[in-house]
């Protein structure tokens, strides 16, 4: 009988896969035009490769040789000293992951990982900590990015948006620290909260630390390098997650090109996840004030990526259909989730911990809707006042 059963189950799971991504892409393909769509596939993911991976690869190599700097001549050790007071009862993290933060705020999402390979930065994190390490990047992500493109936009009336860009922010720095909580709660049960990070110095390094100390120019020298080459290392392995689950996700998220036609041109979809979120207004708009359903599209669109969502926003504004208030939630989603759903896969996977991606993607998905709940809020207190 057991026997029979496994034939059953050997015989339906591939017949199964087949018809759910035959569906699938019969259902985009239908959209798009099967030659449309595979030629979208394959120019997203070029120009992903291009424009993101890259890009990302030269903040990583950045953000390495700094870490790598400032770990050899103590500067993270200070800050964790200094910092650890105030970021122990708020994330629940040691005060070197502040460091992370003004990184990813400044950057992107990914550049959090130069750090977490840096041994002397990763020293003062345990076990259960270390996965959380990207759902507090994730929600700083892009954050110069998003708040100076939101001041950009003019209001037809002319009414100023730091307000609202300053409330967004406070928003997001909420919703991190739900995200972040959240992660340290499973983590915690999984690992507990006495074991170390499993990195350890290496012997060459051990041998290295009994050899006569080098001179100063030395140090920078091999600390900006050997920091360089990990930036180049984390590059290369984010790779496959960033162009096979963000290339999915901007598929459904975008439209048609400009005349309302598919081309096979990159970034081309369906729309599919705004349609979502514009049926579920009923429920999203009270929460975030929204002055119309079209301003769901943009923190839909911010799962996938925050710069195609900011891109919205001058549109909406112009149309009347986005105000102040708007701006504010929009600002504070747009950096927490920054397009997290595109990231936290590959980020995961480069921290060994795939296995809790799940549990990640579900936290930071709570975390950026109380971002969007508490600026929303937060802003009308404001206006009261």
């Amino acid at each position: 009988m057991k026997r029979e059963n496994s034939r059953w189950k050997k015989l339906l799971q591939p017949v199964g896969f087949l018809l759910v991504v035959g569906l699938i892409f019969g259902f985009v393909g239908s959209k798009m035009g099967m030659v449309n769509m595979l030629s979208t596939l394959m120019n997203t993911a070029y120009a992903l490769l291009l424009d993101t991976v890259f890009y990302i690869m030269a903040v990583a190599v950045v953000a390495g040789a700094l870490s790598a700097l400032l770990s050899e001549f103590g500067v993270v050790s200070l800050i964790n000293k200094l910092l650890s007071p105030l970021m122990r009862p708020i994330f629940g993290l040691p005060g070197a992951a502040s460091l992370g933060i003004m990184t990813t705020y400044l950057s992107d999402n990914p550049a959090i990982l130069a750090l977490a390979h840096d041994n002397g930065f990763r020293k003062y994190f345990k076990k259960y900590q270390l996965p959380a390490l990207t759902n507090i990047g994730t929600a700083f992500g892009m954050g110069a990015i998003v708040s100076t493109a939101m001041l950009g936009i003019r209001c037809p009336g002319g009414q100023s948006l730091l307000p609202a860009v300053i409330v967004g922010n406070l928003g997001a720095l909420i919703g991190s620290i739900v995200s972040t909580r959240l992660m340290l709660w499973r983590t915690a049960k999984i690992y507990g909260k006495t074991a170390s990070c499993d990195e350890v110095e290496s012997q060459k390094a051990q041998q290295t630390a009994k050899e006569e100390p080098k001179a100063i120019g030395m140090r920078v020298i091999d600390a900006l390098m050997n920091g360089g080459k990990s930036g180049v290392a984390l590059g290369l392995d984010i790779i496959p997650g960033v162009l096979i689950i963000c290339t999915l996700v901007l598929m459904l998220t975008n439209g048609a090109s400009a005349d309302g036609t598919y081309t096979g041109a990159a970034y081309e979809g369906i729309s599919f996840l705004p349609w979502v979120g514009d049926k579920l207004s009923f429920l999203l708009k009270p929460l975030f004030g929204f002055s119309s359903a079209e301003g769901i599209a943009v923190p839909i669109t911010a799962l996938g990526s925050a710069g195609a969502a900011i891109g919205l926003v001058p549109k909406l504004v112009d149309s009347g259909t986005a105000m102040a208030g708007d701006v504010a939630v929009f600002t504070a989603m747009c950096m927490c989730w920054s397009g997290y759903l595109s990231t936290h896969v590959a980020m995961m996977d480069n921290l060994k911990c795939s296995k809790l991606t799940g549990h990640a993607i579900l936290a930071h998905t709570i975390g950026g809707l109380c971002a969007g709940i508490s600026a929303n809020w937060l802003y009308q207190l404001i206006t009261l006042v």
